[in-house]
């Protein structure tokens, strides 16, 4: 890992946020020197049997980041989610702060353009964002200098992003007891999700992961914080020196049996804006079904 600015003597100051709805987590990351914070995979709330959004779950880290009286820099996004809504743009609105995406968001913004018949209107450039991280591409917050690693299988444009001793994976990896994520989203690789991961652990031992998301199995309360060395040793997936080989059958003979996220057709075609809701003709917001296209 030393092409990476790694430094775990920073310690940032990380809040969890759940949303019980999307089994997601988002973060609020302080540095640990100044009132500067980002603000990790966020979530807007979404009735899709209404077809109503509301902004609940974005106006709680809001008000929290008000109540600290912290500085917002920036709004990270690990990946284009599928089973959620970013609220990305509502929160920066209010805030201020940059959104960041992975470089390889012109991938998934070409893929999801021809699947929803997106017009010459749609941008495939990553416009949407206001800076797009390639691997090891560095930036500060605060006093903190962060890094982003890609971590590409889930998705072609997975990043890692690494604040101090602490290491936002988005859906890269699960807690130990939840193993992995899937791999079999257009765009998805089971062998490259496999590489990525190693790269994950080969970061120091000490450095703190966070979750994207945690469905609590087997009962257990939600959590979302771990470190590596508890993943090389106990992650079911890829854990205690578990080959590639096996992997990539595990996984691709478990992704075979999921059904898709039952959010993915409203998420893809808002995350791949960064969080803006497309419009008609009319200025209308307006989302499209598309059929047998997944």
């Amino acid at each position: 890992m030393t092409n990476y600015p790694l430094n775990i003597e920073t310690r940032p100051e990380v809040e969890g946020f759940f949303d019980e709805a999307t089994n997601t987590i988002s973060y609020i990351v302080k540095d640990p020197n100044s009132n500067a914070c980002a603000i990790v995979d966020s979530v807007m709330d979404f009735d899709q049997a209404a077809g109503r959004i509301t902004f609940e779950h974005a106006d709680m880290l809001i008000a929290r980041v008000r109540e600290r009286g912290l500085t917002l820099d920036w709004i990270i996004e690990t990946h284009v989610h599928a089973d959620h809504l970013s609220a990305a743009p509502y929160i920066q609105e209010r805030l201020g702060g940059r959104v960041g995406i992975g470089a390889n968001i012109l991938v998934v913004q070409e893929t999801f353009g021809k699947i929803f018949n997106e017009g010459t209107e749609f941008q495939r450039d990553g416009s949407q964002f206001d800076r797009l991280f390639n691997d090891g591409d560095t930036y500060k917050l605060g006093s903190m200098t962060c890094f982003a690693m890609h971590t590409p299988g889930h998705t072609p444009a997975c990043m890692t992003h690494v604040m101090g001793d602490a290491a936002f994976v988005g859906d890269t990896l699960f807690m130990p007891d939840g193993g992995s994520a899937r791999a079999d989203f257009p765009g998805g690789d089971a062998g490259t999700l496999y590489d990525s991961i190693q790269r994950v652990l080969a970061l120091p031992d000490s450095v703190r992961l966070f979750m994207c998301h945690d469905y609590g199995p087997n009962g257990r309360d939600i959590s979302w914080e771990t470190t590596v060395a508890d993943e090389k040793a106990h992650n079911i997936h890829v854990g205690a020196g578990k080959t590639r080989e096996a992997f990539v059958a595990m996984r691709e003979a478990r992704d075979a049996t999921l059904g898709m996220p039952k959010l993915i057709l409203p998420s893809l075609q808002v995350n791949m804006r960064g969080g803006e809701v497309p419009t008609d003709a009319d200025g209308r917001q307006m989302l499209k079904l598309p059929v047998n296209a997944l």
